[in-house]
């Protein structure tokens, strides 16, 4: 019952600072995490955290609505198991049923998070946000985090990883992005995940030209740059590692690296339920995760080898 008074007497103490517009941010707590690369994270506190939860929920019909279907990050009925099965889907189509060549150009957006300008993110936001309450609070939470690339105090860069509405900003950000390709140059067969996005096309020559419109988009629009160490043009007949999965015609395989993490995960928690440190349940649950993720690709054999290591594992 104190607990739930607490939680009441906090609720009114934020929405008093909003209404008053005495609200500010308070500072994030800083972490790493490995998974498996290295990432800051930056977790706001729970007050904030709330907050965050309630423009999401008011802004992402404003915004939705706007996206091109083939934007399948951090969306509701999208996500990285889709986003393949529509790359396949339009490797299928661009190569006649993989008869015909089909070349795939592959990029990715550097240092992404860290790099998003806030007076272009806040210019965005507002083309469809009037109200100037709205507006003071977006102004509030964006301007709460400075990446380590906001050299220039007057320019500040970045959003947090870690922040539910980085998501969203993030897919508002991108959205002019994916305009570009789909109505400007026209792209048909393009796939967004986050800042990694791919374009299949009949003919290597066409891949080869949408780099440099590519790369000056971003820059002058967007004020991001292409990572130039992560710009890939292969035939999909070749395979194509995309969101976790290798590709191929007729067959898609896990990424290697994503294969050996989960065997050894799971090696660790069996070894933790055999010591009594971890309930089954818990390392059940794992189980049926990591099969449903492997579930998505050609990995009957694959999940198959899985359950009896986890035999040998707990016996």
């Amino acid at each position: 019952m104190l607990f739930e008074h607490k939680l009441e007497d906090n609720i009114w103490k934020l929405h008093e600072s909003l209404r008053d517009k005495t609200y500010s941010h308070l500072p994030y707590e800083s972490f790493f995490v490995h998974d498996p690369k290295v990432r800051h994270i930056h977790k706001a506190s729970v007050r904030d955290r709330v907050l965050h939860h309630a423009v999401v929920k008011v802004l992402n019909p404003i915004f939705e609505s706007t996206f091109i279907h083939d934007s399948y990050s951090c969306w509701i009925n999208k996500g990285a198991h889709r986003g393949v099965q529509r790359f396949i889907s339009y490797a299928r189509r661009e190569s006649e049923n993989y008869t015909q060549p089909c070349w795939v150009l592959k990029c990715d957006v550097k240092k992404f998070f860290a790099s998003v300008d806030h007076e272009v993110l806040l210019e965005i936001l507002f083309r469809r946000i009037q109200d100037g309450d709205t507006r003071w609070l977006l102004k509030e939470i964006i301007s709460s985090f400075q990446s380590e690339l906001s050299r220039d105090p007057s320019k500040p860069k970045g959003l947090p990883i870690g922040n539910l509405t980085s998501q969203l900003f993030a897919n508002v950000y991108l959205n002019e992005l994916d305009q570009f390709m789909k109505h400007t140059l026209k792209e048909r067969y393009y796939v967004r995940y986050a800042d990694d996005f791919v374009m299949l096309h009949a003919q290597r020559d066409h891949c080869l030209k949408l780099v440099k419109p590519i790369g000056s988009f971003l820059s002058d629009q967007l004020k991001l740059d292409l990572h130039p160490r992560k710009i890939l043009l292969r035939k999909f007949s070749q395979g194509v590692d995309f969101l976790g999965y290798n590709c191929f015609p007729h067959v898609v395989i896990l990424r290697l690296k994503t294969e050996q993490r989960i065997f050894k995960k799971l090696k660790e928690k069996a070894k933790l339920v055999k010591e009594g440190l971890l309930p089954f349940d818990y390392f059940h649950q794992a189980v049926q995760s990591y099969l449903g993720v492997l579930s998505h690709g050609s990995t009957f054999r694959l999940q198959e080898d899985l359950k009896n290591q986890i035999f040998f594992w707990l016996n």
